[in-house]
């Protein structure tokens, strides 16, 4: 019986971590639609589920990389800019 412990508790934690993340992510997803911060707690739902799941980190990853991307494509403000000045 001793050795059955530790596979339930851990199987127990992937079960509440797992509701807990697709709760959250539902609700960012949800927040897509309806008054919220979806884009802040679509991640955060990804990043509780990435702490069983390989496919959430890996996705995670994959959502953190294409911000990066992007935050780099934007332009950095020219001194030619008429607000340039203001900042």
């Amino acid at each position: 019986m001793g050795c059955g412990m530790p596979l339930l508790i851990r199987q127990a934690k992937k079960l509440i971590v797992g509701v807990i993340g697709f709760t959250v992510l539902f609700i960012g997803i949800a927040m897509l639609v309806l008054p919220g911060p979806a884009f802040l707690i679509i991640p955060a739902g990804l990043a509780i589920l990435a702490t069983e799941f390989v496919w959430a980190r890996n996705l995670l990853r994959r959502v953190k990389d294409t911000i990066n991307k992007k935050m780099g494509e934007r332009e950095a403000p020219q001194k030619s800019d008429k607000y340039y000045n203001n900042l």
